[in-house]
């Protein structure tokens, strides 16, 4: 990758921590705490109030759910607490 060439951010893992929360590691080797509770009132979400359902999430560049939600990396970053 050239010098000035931007790294396109992706989310390589999550890890559910509860309450909501998930830390993820991205390929720019940052791993950073996320709390998506602020998200569950929003109708893309709100049948992941279900801890459930939240969990049964999956990993491929983002973070994706079954029923179609999902997160952009940078969110996730940028909302993210470093751990």
């Amino acid at each position: 990758m050239l010098e000035n060439e931007a790294m396109i951010l992706m989310v390589q893992s999550a890890e559910y921590v509860g309450n909501y929360t998930l830390v993820c590691t991205f390929n720019n080797g940052v791993k950073k705490r996320v709390d998506l509770s602020p998200l569950l009132k929003y109708p893309a979400y709100e049948e992941l109030k279900d801890e459930k359902e939240f969990i049964r999430y999956g990993v491929d560049g983002t973070v994706f759910w079954a029923n179609g939600a999902d997160i952009a990396p940078e969110y996730l970053f940028e909302h993210g607490i470093p751990c």
